[in-house]
C-alpha cells in the first residue's frame, strides 16, 4: 500500500495516510534524543511535512515543554495557514508540575494547544500518558479528563479522539471502558518487540484505528547501532542492542536500509492505519517516503520475520523525562 493511500477513521470524516510524521524531536528534547534541534530547522521540517504528499503531523502539548506546538504555529503562520488536506494530531496532557490530569487541566491543555498553533480546532485529539498522571482516577472518573475529551468532540473542537500512551496494562482497561476512535502505541510493535499485540488486536477487532509510533526503536534502526547507542530513548548495554544488530545483519545481506525494513514492517500490517515516524530535519521526509517504497523481497522478509521478538515492555527500565 502506498504511503499516501488514505484510510478512514470510523465515521469521523477523517482519512489518514499510511505515514504520519512525529514532532517530539522538533520540540528540542535532548534528554530523550541526545541531540538538539533549533527553531529554524524545526520550522523548515514542519513546512516540509505539511507540504508533502503525506501532510499528517503529530505533536503534543508537552513535547519540548510546549516548543513543538509553538514551532508548529510559527510554521503554519509562515505558510499562511494550514495547507488543504493537512491533518493535525495533538494530545491533551497533564500539568507537568503537579501531575494533575483532571477535566480542568484537559481543557487548559487544549486551549494552550490551539493558541500555540494558531488554529481553531484539532483533527485528532488524544488523551496522553495517563500512566504518568498524579491520579488515574481523575482521568477516568465520571466528569474526569476523558469525559472532558468527549465534550471537546461534541463541541466541534476536534473531529476524532484517541488514547496515546505506553503501558499496555494501563491502556487496555481504559480502551475497553471508553469510546475512542483511535489509539497511538509506541515502540511496542517493531521488528524486535511485540509488547503491543493484545492492544492492537483489541483495537482492530473493535474498529479503533491504530497509529503505530516509533518503528525505528527510538532511532537506532534509522541511523544504525554503530552511531546510535540508544534503544527506546534510553542508553543501553551492548546486549540490549543485539536484536537490532540481528535486523541490521539481515538487511546487510539483502542490501536493504534497516529503516526501510522497520517502516514497512509496520506499514504492511493490515491492523495498522498509520505509522508515526519521528523526524528531525527536512530531508528525513523524502527519505521516509523512499523507505516506504523500497523493494524488499519475500526471501528477505522470511529472514526478517524469523528474528525473535520479545513481548517484554521495552520501556520497563526507562526513566521518563519530557525534555
Amino acid at each position: 500500500m502506498k504511503a499516501n493511500s488514505l484510510l478512514p477513521i470510523r465515521s469521523t470524516g477523517i482519512q489518514v495516510p499510511k505515514i504520519c510524521f512525529g514532532t517530539t524531536a522538533l520540540g528540542n528534547m535532548p534528554d530523550t534524543y541526545s541531540y538538539e534541534v533549533d527553531e529554524k530547522r524545526a520550522i523548515e521540517t514542519i513546512i516540509a511535512i505539511l507540504t508533502s504528499s503525506t501532510p499528517f503531523i503529530d505533536t503534543s502539548r508537552i513535547y519540548g515543554a510546549g516548543r513543538s506546538e509553538q514551532r508548529m504555529g510559527l510554521a503554519i503562520r509562515e505558510l499562511g495557514g494550514l495547507p488543504d488536506h493537512a491533518i493535525v494530531s495533538t494530545k491533551l496532557d497533564r500539568d507537568l508540575d503537579s501531575g494533575i490530569f483532571d477535566a480542568a487541566q484537559a481543557r487548559r491543555s487544549l486551549e494552550e494547544s490551539l493558541e500555540a498553533m494558531g488554529i481553531d480546532h484539532i483533527d485528532i485529539l488524544h488523551l496522553h500518558d495517563p500512566e504518568h498522571a498524579e491520579s488515574l482516577d481523575l482521568v477516568t472518573r465520571s466528569g474526569g479528563a476523558i469525559d472532558e475529551l468527549y465534550k471537546m468532540r461534541d463541541e466541534g473542537l476536534c473531529k476524532a479522539i484517541g488514547l496515546a500512551a505506553g503501558k499496555v496494562d494501563v491502556m487496555l482497561p481504559i480502551l475497553k471502558s471508553s469510546d475512542f476512535d483511535c489509539i497511538i502505541t509506541h515502540n511496542r510493535h517493531t521488528l524486535v518487540n511485540a509488547n503491543g499485540k493484545e492492544l492492537i488486536d483489541y483495537a482492530d477487532a473493535n474498529n479503533i484505528a491504530v497509529f503505530n509510533a516509533a518503528p525505528y526503536c527510538g532511532g537506532a534502526l534509522a541511523k544504525g547501532t554503530a552511531s546510535v547507542k540508544r534503544y527506546v530513548y534510553q542508553e543501553v548495554t551492548e546486549q540490549m542492542l543485539n536484536p537490532l544488530r540481528a535486523v541490521e545483519a539481515v538487511c546487510d545481506k539483502y542490501n536493504i536500509p534497516p529503516g526501510a525494513a522497520a517502516l514497512q514492517y509496520s506499514m504492511r500490517d493490515s491492523r495498522i492505519s498509520s505509522t508515526i515516524c519521528g523526524v528531525s530535519k527536512p530531508e528525513r521526509i523524502a527519505q521516509t517516503l523512499e523507505w516506504a517504497n523500497y523493494p524488499i523481497s519475500d526471501e528477505a522478509w522470511k529472514d526478517l520475520l524469523a528474528i525473535p521478538r520479545t513481548s517484554d515492555d521495552p520501556e520497563a527500565t526507562r526513566e521518563y523525562t519530557p525534555g
